[in-house]
């Protein structure tokens, strides 16, 4: 049992993106407004679904991509879209990314997405399914990154423990590779844009993120690792 990619070519989403925008310029007389409402600007949205919601597709979503069983394949899937249906929002696989994407409803017409409804695609998510690592190891890793988080939780001030459940649901989900063995560039993909869209910081998060991820990395050393 798979899934199929249902969604239009990136090209087309471009395209529609540039005739909505040309279609606001024309409304307004060629000027951008400042705001679209009395609460900011729609472009200014977040997506409307928890990041630990979005970590349990994701997780649904690689158990029914592991599975023979397609019973059990079916049920993933079947938990996943419920548990996201929950918060407005339809899963869907890009396969030529392979790539999980999580949009609004209200984008939705008899199974795929209506370009014209998209007034911003900051609402939508997108959770890639492939990464360096060996998803194989997927669970093992997941565990011990989950231990790390659990040790800062115990050892640590609750912002750094925040940050230490995001990471390990970000190096886990992503990359199945531990939160200790992060390059430069994961911390800074972290950083910059996975914690900003999906982890709902707090503004003392956002601030110290870099210490965070140094207390991540000192409490790891005494946590024993997955097996090479």
């Amino acid at each position: 049992m798979t899934e199929t990619d249902e969604e239009p070519p990136e090209w087309a989403r471009e395209r529609a993106r540039e005739l909505m925008e040309a279609d606001d310029d024309a409304e307004s007389g060629g000027e951008s407004p400042e705001s679209d409402d009395a609460d900011g600007a729609v472009g200014d949205r977040a997506p409307d679904i928890p990041v630990d919601i979005v970590d349990e597709a994701e997780r649904l979503t690689r158990l029914a991509r592991r599975t023979d069983d397609d019973a059990a394949a079916g049920f993933y899937r079947e938990r996943r879209d419920e548990l996201v249906r929950g918060y407005d929002y339809v899963p869907r696989l890009r396969s030529d990314d392979d790539t999980l994407v999580l949009y609004p409803d209200e984008w939705m017409a008899d199974g795929t997405v209506q370009l014209d409804r998209i007034e911003t695609t900051e609402r939508a998510v997108e959770v890639s399914l492939s990464g360096p690592g060996d998803a194989d190891r997927f669970q093992e890793v997941a565990a011990y990154n989950d231990d790390v988080a659990a040790a800062v939780a115990e050892r640590e001030a609750d912002v750094h423990a925040d940050t230490a459940r995001t990471f390990a649901a970000f190096m886990s989900n992503h990359y199945v590779r531990p939160v200790d063995d992060a390059t430069p560039d994961m911390r800074a993909e972290f950083r910059e844009e996975y914690l900003v869209r999906n982890g709902w910081p707090s503004e003392e998060q956002l601030a110290i993120v870099d210490e965070s991820l140094s207390v991540i990395e000192t409490v790891a050393a005494d946590v024993d690792g997955p097996d090479a």
